[in-house]
């Protein structure tokens, strides 16, 4: 480990973490600071108590412990262990624990003074993951109100250290410069019609045909992976592909990252998941796509869609120093210099774009009742977690004052998505908790590729499963924490699809009227399955797994097959009964029925008897509701008034207006058409009602009457004439009138208490528009005397004054003038 550059700020680095609580560290990649720094604060004892390194990936985590440890010529879980999720290597003599995910967080919610950690370090801070984001916020916090000799490291390749310096103002701040190993840059955008796959595999083949070393190939996702690897088969034995993601089992990913054999060289396609904090041994080569692809939640639908983008500039530099790490190389992007200029300097953090369900449990576990209150880079915001609070009441995880039930609590200390914790704590109430720990581990260590979820419960109870021991072992730890035994040949499909259904009811799915793989979510959101899918018939299902897709429906990656009644008899509190009442156009008449729904589901329905007047006319506001204001009887008297108490909520925005827009209407129908609906039993009544006398009854005194003074109907003219406004929402008001009965006057009129200024469509003697103007002082001095040249000529029977600003204002025409 000698010779790296982080060698030379060794000293400062060590004598920060004696002599300061906080300290940046920003160093290029290569410099060592995930390896060769923490080392020394062991070796050093530079702190009394435990130090705890986050990292981000559980690949890097186990590989930088198995380094550190092989440094001190120690097996890991002496002074050097880890702890990732389901794994851990530790002992009490552990000084290093290198921990990842959310270990962390549980860390600190178990012991909030976190008792015998002296130190803690945020490796590759610059990836903004909530658990990163999460655990500093809390530590900052910690530092603040319960140890004030707590010691924070965050430290980063390509962090912002000008926001992180405004976030930690006190701490030291130090810079450590990369290897000097040079690498050359080459940039080769796609071709029309080119793809990048194609172009990629292109320059693969002539790099290794042309130079001396393994590759590195950076692709958006696994499926890329997989189709270029097909497509690099016909490489001679002394060239082997390696793919490296998250997914694949450590002993592959293992594989991918360990040194070619003697004589052979290498080439690895990977994710993201290979910018940084790992040495990928023999590497002098990198083509790079400029692509990744990341889950973005979305708020309306309540899923997550995968998006696909390009990276940030600090990502690029990342990727591109992979080829300098132990010997001059070569980066080849697969895009422009420009391209690159035109993306941010560093990706998005985490936490905006992101599901918080997780991290709003986790801040009321805390006792955070205002999230502004910790200390954050980026400020997690408040919609998402306002539907993260309603899905956590849905689950029972928090009750209606936002405190934690019981299974709730459960969820924190088992350290388990909301979701699962909400299965768990049913099951146990249920006598299911065996399966229920089957089936998180399951769902933790998915299957690729695997639609029917049944499948993979079948595969795990035969002991085939493509991932046995993995699941084998999670589901047992669990069960550990539940003190029951597991009994997988006792794991049934229906009693699984029930657990999930509580998991996700949200994502119960009902065919849609024969149309099958189409399906809408009890949430009102819909999704559905290729036609040639077994369950594409399937009247209920739940969705385990779904994606945003660019069509209005989301694509169903995992799901299984639910037996309704099955569900109500365990878990009858999912359904409820309603009275509805609507106005059925295909019949022409109201139906009453009682429906029991799950959601927006409706799963049953029984007819009632002949409903009374309230609910008539409540199926007549809830045909209005879902057809819109349009199926109302408008007149121009009407839909003038209503244009010009938008203008007047609008331009006067201090009075107190009610919603005056179409939604705002539709949501108060109850308020201002209700009770005009005295006596309509039918659509066709809808006719009958005044909706001029409506609006203005829902403006209310006294501004219904206030507003005939501030926005006028009508403006009475010099000549006694009363011309008509025109009020249209985002435009400004008009008045058309015959330029004659306006001579003399200086100035247009104002209304809005003076803030808005009539314009003035002036017209010929035969209604012609001929000018609009807002200053007639101007008009009269400028531009009329072209208009009055050309009006002498074709109405030479009127008045057209050489002085029209002085002029009487007329409706008459010559002849009455010499008279």
């Amino acid at each position: 480990m000698s010779q790296l550059p982080i060698e030379g700020v060794i000293p400062e680095l060590l004598s920060g973490v004696r002599d300061d609580n906080q300290l940046i560290l920003k160093a290029a990649p290569g410099a060592g600071k995930s390896t060769y720094f923490p080392l020394q604060l062991v070796k050093q004892n530079v702190v009394t108590g435990k130090v705890i390194m986050l990292e981000p990936r559980r690949l890097a985590a186990r590989n930088i412990a198995c380094y550190l440890a092989n440094q001190l010529g120690e097996p890991v879980g002496q002074r050097i262990g880890y702890r990732v999720r389901g794994e851990s290597k530790v002992s009490s003599q552990t000084q290093l624990e290198i921990v990842t995910e959310g270990v962390l967080t549980r860390m600190i919610q178990s012991d909030p003074e976190l008792n015998g950690i002296d130190l803690v370090i945020f490796d590759e801070f610059h990836e903004r993951s909530i658990h990163a984001d999460t655990a500093l916020a809390f530590c900052l916090e910690i530092q603040e109100a319960l140890r004030d000799d707590l010691k924070l490291v965050v430290m980063s390749a390509t962090l912002d250290q000008q926001a992180l310096c405004r976030l930690l103002p006190e701490a030291r701040y130090v810079e450590s410069q990369g290897r000097s190993y040079p690498v050359e840059h080459r940039y080769l955008p796609a071709k029309a019609n080119q793809s990048i796959e194609d172009l990629l595999t292109q320059q693969i083949k002539y790099l290794m045909s042309n130079e001396p070393g393994s590759l590195l190939a950076f692709l958006p996702g696994v499926a890329a992976i997989k189709r270029v690897e097909e497509k690099l088969s016909d490489f001679a034995d002394d060239i082997e592909v390696c793919p490296l993601y998250g997914q694949l089992s450590f002993s592959q990913q293992q594989k991918a990252i360990q040194p070619a054999d003697e004589g052979k060289r290498k080439i690895v396609l990977a994710t993201n998941i290979a910018e940084t904090s790992l040495t990928i041994e023999g590497i002098r080569l990198v083509v790079d796509s400029g692509l990744e692809r990341i889950a973005k939640f979305d708020l309306k639908s309540g899923v997550t869609r995968l998006e696909q983008g390009r990276i940030a500039r600090s990502s690029a530099e990342q990727r591109a120093g992979r080829a300098g790490r132990t010997e001059p190389g070569i980066c080849v992007r697969l895009y422009s210099g420009n391209q690159l200029q035109q993306q941010p300097h560093v990706p998005a953090a985490e936490i905006l774009h992101s599901d918080l369900a997780s991290l709003a449990l986790e801040l009321i576990q805390w006792g955070a009742q205002d999230v502004a209150d910790l200390k954050w880079l980026d400020l997690p915001p408040q919609s998402a977690l306002n539907q993260a609070h309603a899905l956590l009441r849905s689950l029972k995880l928090i009750d209606k004052k936002s405190q934690l039930t019981s299974a709730g609590k459960l969820a924190i200390q088992l350290g388990v998505e909301p979701r699962m914790a909400a299965m768990l704590a049913f099951a146990q109430t249920k006598q299911m908790a065996a399966a229920a720990c089957c089936v998180v581990a399951l769902l933790e260590n998915p299957e690729r590729n695997q639609i029917d979820f049944s499948h993979c419960v079948h595969r795990f109870v035969a002991k085939r499963h493509s991932k046995q021991a993995m699941v084998m072992q999670r589901a047992q730890q669990l069960a550990k924490k539940l003190a029951c035994s597991i009994e997988c040949q006792t794991l049934d499909s229906s009693d699984v699809a029930l657990l999930l259904a509580v998991a996700f009811p949200d994502r119960v799915a009902q065919m849609r009227h024969q149309q099958a793989g189409r399906f809408r979510l009890a949430n009102g959101h819909g999704a559905q399955l290729a036609d040639d899918e077994v369950l594409a018939s399937s009247a209920y299902l739940v969705v385990i797994d779904l994606m945003r897709s660019q069509a209005e429906s989301s694509r169903i990656f995992s799901v299984i097959e639910l037996d309704i009644a099955h569900l109500e008899s365990v878990y009858g509190e999912l359904f409820s009964l309603d009275e509805r009442v609507d106005w059925d156009e295909s019949k022409g008449r109201l139906i009453a029925e009682e429906q029991k729904r799950l959601g927006e589901l409706v799963v049953e329905k029984k007819a009632l008897p002949e409903p009374s007047k309230e609910k008539m006319t409540q199926a007549l506001l809830n045909f209005v509701r879902r057809k819109g204001l349009s199926v109302l009887q408008w007149s121009a008297q009407s839909e003038d008034t209503l244009q010009r108490l938008r203008c007047a909520a609008e331009w006067l925005p201090e009075k107190p207006w009610p919603n005056l827009a179409e939604q705002g209407l539709l949501d108060a129908l109850e308020l201002w058409l209700e009770p005009y609906l005295s006596g309509v039993h039918s659509v066709k009544g809808l006719a009958k009602v005044d909706l001029n006398a409506a609006l203005m009854a829902y403006v209310g005194w006294p501004l219904n009457q206030e507003i005939d003074q501030w926005l006028p109907v009508s403006y009475q003219l010099p000549t006694g004439t009363k011309k008509k406004i025109r009020y249209q929402q985002g435009q400004e008001p008009m008045l058309s009138v015959r330029m004659q009965e306006v001579f003399g006057e200086h100035t247009s009129p104002q209304i809005a208490l003076g803030r808005k200024t009539v314009v003035l469509e002036l017209l010929s003697p035969a209604q012609r528009p001929l000018q609009v103007t807002r200053d007639l002082a101007s008009f009269w001095a400028g531009a009329y005397k072209e208009v009055q040249k050309e009006m002498k000529g074709r109405y030479p029977k009127h008045v057209w004054p050489d002085d029209p600003a002085n002029h009487i204002a007329t409706t008459k025409t010559k002849r009455h003038f010499n008279q």
